[in-house]
């Protein structure tokens, strides 16, 4: 059930980032393919960073602690980017144009799933 809250948690940071970010846009043709699209592209953007930010956090630890970790920022614009191009591949109405729409669209992303994950738990603890 975790997962489930956190693919939904991801699809509306999502979408909230859509609303946000000028340059990045799902462009579905009705409601029902926009949710696919923003729940298909959340998936994508999960793996990504579960697959490839580890690897890149230990490949690249120097450049994190000589930038005090604001390589960060760049590194969450370029996977961004990396999803933005899977959704192509898969061709889906998803598109980020750019990088800088990638930086501020990652940005907004990261503050409003931890918003989101703030509000709602990730699953119920016993009392």
């Amino acid at each position: 059930m975790g997962f489930l809250i956190r693919l939904a948690i991801t699809a509306v940071a999502l979408w909230v980032t859509t609303l946000i970010v000028p340059g990045v846009d799902v462009t579905g043709r009705n409601g029902a393919e926009t949710a696919f699209t923003l729940i298909v592209v959340a998936l994508i953007f999960g793996v990504v960073n579960a697959v490839l930010k580890p690897v890149i956090k230990v490949v690249g630890c120097v450049f994190y602690l000589l930038t005090l970790g604001l390589i960060a920022l760049v590194v969450n614009a370029l996977l961004f980017l990396l999803t933005d191009w899977i959704a192509g591949a898969l061709d889906l109405p998803f598109r980020v144009d750019g990088f800088w729409a990638a930086f501020w669209g990652a940005i907004v992303m990261a503050v409003v799933s931890w918003l989101i994950s703030v509000a709602v738990p990730d699953r119920l603890e016993d009392r």
